[in-house]
């Protein structure tokens, strides 16, 4: 059935979680993926439009963020460690505006290519007491220029050996494909990085020779070809996934359930969710991404990622918008157990 993994399991090793924290700023991370702009128009709702049966959201305010892949390198800078991005965006506003970000951040932008054939990814959310009421998007298809996609692999054929740790944040607009992913798959086998996937859809075939692999509860099931409704379902996904992608482990995020951890030796692990209370989960899955590699970088066993990744993933859904967690705020929901 699998095993559930209760705070006070892990109390005698608060320490061990603390120094695990304190070895982030040592841990320098790749993050190769999709890397969008999030622009945030923050309001209030006082009537109902006499135009048409939809809120009138008088605006005070507007906030812009790296979304996509870009909210995976804010979260690794948050934390404390070193990043480099790696990726692509267009010779627009938005994307120009998507550097200037990327560079406030801290995150080193070399691997960040500009092109005139790519439309920057744009999300608009309009948010107002503290609930989004619309997202607009502003995107193009997922094909990406050859010539980019050469220049991507190059430059991370040339710098891999400067990272503990590599990331793959797929969102799925098409700058992960199967050629990127096979030879992130040989090099693995050539250097000893640690190596994470947030997957997508268009990929599953793909994936292949991660330490982790994140999956939501959804796509585990889509992946796996099970509907997950019950624990034993999820066991069975879990289990099948990890013989398909080939990895070390796979790691499903299930929401207000919490989350749970595949390895090939042990049963499953169950960590119930640390969340006092929910706002939005926009964004929940880059804080677990970044968490899991900042820890297994700075030399965390995979349970111990886990457990703090689960933590970050409490404190930041009780944020609004896109958002991160600070070091002192992780220690402090660690020391708090």
């Amino acid at each position: 059935m699998g095993r559930k993994i209760s705070s006070s399991h892990f109390r005698s090793k608060r320490s061990d979680l603390s120094a695990i924290l304190k070895r982030f700023p040592q841990v320098r991370v790749l993050v190769i993926g999709d890397l969008m702009l999030d622009r945030y128009i923050w309001g209030k709702v006082e009537r109902i439009s006499p135009e048409a049966p939809v809120p009138v959201v008088r605006v005070t305010h507007e906030s812009l963020h790296a979304g996509g892949a870009g909210n995976v390198i804010a979260n690794v800078r948050a934390l404390g460690g070193s990043v480099v991005a790696c990726g692509a965006v267009g010779k627009d506003q938005p994307g120009q505006r998507l550097r200037r970000e990327l560079t406030a951040l801290g995150a080193e932008e070399q691997g960040v290519i500009s092109t005139q054939k790519l439309i920057t990814t744009s999300k608009t959310r309009i948010i107002a007491h503290s609930q989004q009421v619309v997202r607009l998007d502003r995107e193009e298809s997922d094909t990406l220029d050859p010539h980019v996609r050469l220049q991507l692999r190059r430059f991370v054929q040339r710098h891999i050996a400067d990272f503990q740790v590599v990331v793959i944040s797929d969102y799925g607009k098409g700058v992960v494909d199967a050629e990127f992913l096979s030879l992130l798959s040989t090099l693995r086998a050539q250097h000893s990085f640690q190596y994470l996937i947030d997957p997508k859809r268009r990929n599953f075939a793909h994936y292949r020779g991660a330490t982790l692999v994140k999956p939501n509860r959804e796509e585990a099931g889509v992946a796996a070809a099970i509907e997950i409704r019950t624990e034993h379902d999820l066991n069975q996904a879990g289990t099948h996934l990890l013989q398909m992608w080939q990895t070390e482990s796979v790691l499903v995020s299930r929401g207000e359930e919490g989350m749970s951890l595949f390895k090939h030796h042990g049963p499953p692990q169950h960590f119930p969710t640390t969340a006092r209370e929910v706002f939005d989960v926009t964004g929940a899955g880059d804080t677990v991404l970044a968490t899991c590699a900042l820890a297994l970088g700075a030399g965390a066993t995979l349970e111990e990622a886990t457990i703090l990744a689960n933590h970050a993933a409490g404190i930041v859904v009780g944020k609004v918008g896109t958002a991160t967690v600070s070091p002192a705020e992780l220690l402090a929901a660690v020391q708090e157990g």
